[in-house]
This record gives structure tokens, C-alpha cells and sequence, in this order.
């Protein structure tokens, strides 16, 4: 009888020191968990840089009304996958980088601070986070006066957005304008940004932050690529009956296709990487 009690009392010991064991493993991990640190990226700016699935359109299927049109943000998040990060130390010493795409179409510097969305973007950033500014676009549109904004607001805008990136402790990279699908002449891509693709690059010396030149890098890269393959890979131009969201087709040289968005992405992260690289921590 003792020894059936004793055998008993020993399981029951076993399987409560088990459970706890088992709930302090647990319990690690969450407070493991909890300790991991992430490096915000913030990313602000017009419709090349948005993310048009998840709630840009609250309610809708993005499959459905919007795709294939994706915005370079839109894909920027993989580049920081667990192994690339290891490249990115000591200038990114976090356990993992959480690309957060604030941008939004059709706005310019000052719709998109007078809308809101840059104090949503200044109350959440955290130190050592980073802010990516990529405008002119709609700046530079004199025939939409609603978003329209001259050179000096356009600065101006600027200037704040960094001002207040530093304010907060986080890093402004400023980036000019990615190249529209035109003009081309005599095989190549050209500039259709006039003054707003240098105001950015002025503003970022002035300030002492670094810059990527998205607009010249991104004209190179589509000419390498020609006029055609560029039209019908890169940009919005749909034949009819293919996508739900176009069933008419669609003509537009400013927007991107997935492919299009992936190529944009990958010349911003390897701008960006060696940006990061040279930072003094």
C-alpha cells in the first residue's frame, strides 16, 4: 500500500515539475519574444511607393480592383529577410527590420502632411528607426491645384520631414522621384520631373542626409532595358480581358506592374544597404 501510495505521489511530483518546466520554457519564451528588438522603416510618399493590398482599399479585394498595380514599398519588405540583415550590422543591430508603407496615391509633400498621415508616422517613430521619402510626383503637378505644390513648399515640406525624423531620433533618407515610362529620345529615357528631381538631392546636402537619385537610377535602368520591354513588362500597360480590375485594358506610363515594382525595390535596397553601411554608429 505505501509503495502504491509512494509510486503515486512520485508521478504526480514528476508530472507537476514536468508542466513546470514546460510553462518556464514558455514563459522564456514570450519574454524572449517580447525582448526582440525591430528597426521600423518608415516609407512616405505618393503612389510608386504604396502598398495597394491589405486596407488601402478598406473592404475591397485588392485581386480584384486593383492587381496587377503595385507600388515599390509594396514589395520592399523581403529584402530584409533574417539573412540579409546580418549584412546590414552593426548599421541595423536588430533582430529583425519591419518595413511600415505609409504612402499613399496622389499625394504630395503637403497633402501628405496636411492629411495627417506624417503625424501618424512622427508619433510612432522610435530612435535608430528610419524615415524613406520618396515625393514630387504630385508636387509637380500644376494641373491637380489640389496637390500642387511650387519648388520652395516642396522644400520646405522636405526640410520638416527631416527636421522631424531627427527631432525623434530616426534616419531620413530622401529619395528624388522614380522616372515615368517617358519621354524617350533616340532610344532613351529622359527626365519628366524638371526641377523637382534636383530640389531633393538640394535639400538633402543642405541637411546633411543622405540621398538615392531613384529618378537617375531608375532612367538607366529602363533604357538598358528599351523602350518596348520596359512599356510592357514595368508599367500599367494591360491588354484587354486579362486582369478583373482592367477589363478594358489599361494605357499608364507612371505606374507598375509587380516586375516593375520588384526592380524599382531592389535598386532602392542597394542604395539604401550602402547608405546604411557608411553610417557612422
Amino acid at each position: 500500500m505505501k509503495k502504491s501510495i509512494y509510486k503515486t505521489v512520485s508521478f504526480l511530483f514528476s508530472v507537476i515539475l514536468l508542466s513546470a518546466c514546460q510553462s518556464q520554457d514558455r514563459a522564456k519564451k514570450t519574454i524572449s519574444k517580447q525582448n526582440k528588438k525591430v528597426t521600423h522603416i518608415y516609407l512616405i510618399g505618393d503612389s510608386t511607393m504604396a502598398d495597394y493590398t491589405g486596407d488601402y482599399d478598406p473592404g475591397k479585394d485588392y485581386m480584384k480592383v486593383r492587381y496587377p498595380i503595385a507600388g515599390w514599398g509594396q514589395v520592399f519588405q523581403p529584402f530584409f529577410a533574417k539573412d540579409s540583415i546580418e549584412t546590414l550590422k552593426p548599421a541595423i543591430n536588430t533582430d529583425s527590420v519591419a518595413v511600415i508603407d505609409r504612402a499613399h496615391g496622389g499625394r504630395s509633400t503637403r497633402t501628405f502632411f496636411q492629411e495627417g498621415r506624417w503625424r501618424y508616422v512622427y508619433e510612432h517613430l522610435q530612435p535608430n528607426d528610419y524615415v524613406i521619402m520618396q515625393f514630387g510626383h504630385n508636387d509637380g503637378s500644376e494641373k491637380h491645384p489640389e496637390r500642387y505644390v511650387n519648388i520652395q513648399g516642396y522644400k520646405e515640406f522636405l526640410r520638416l520631414f527631416v527636421s522631424q525624423t531627427k527631432q525623434k531620433g530616426g534616419n531620413p533618407v530622401i529619395v528624388t522621384p522614380v522616372a515615368r515610362n517617358y519621354p524617350w529620345k533616340d532610344g532613351k529615357l529622359e527626365n519628366v520631373h524638371g526641377e523637382y528631381w534636383q530640389a531633393p538631392i538640394d535639400i538633402a546636402k543642405e541637411m546633411n542626409v543622405p540621398y538615392i537619385d531613384l529618378n537617375k537610377l531608375s532612367m538607366e535602368y529602363f533604357t538598358k532595358k528599351g523602350q518596348d520591354f520596359t512599356t510592357s513588362h514595368y508599367f500599367m500597360n494591360l491588354p484587354e480581358n486579362t486582369y478583373e480590375a482592367y477589363p478594358k485594358g489599361q494605357k499608364d506610363n507612371t505606374h507598375f506592374q509587380p516586375e516593375g515594382a520588384k526592380i524599382v525595390a531592389s535598386l532602392v535596397y542597394q542604395e539604401f544597404k550602402n547608405i546604411i553601411k557608411t553610417q557612422k554608429k
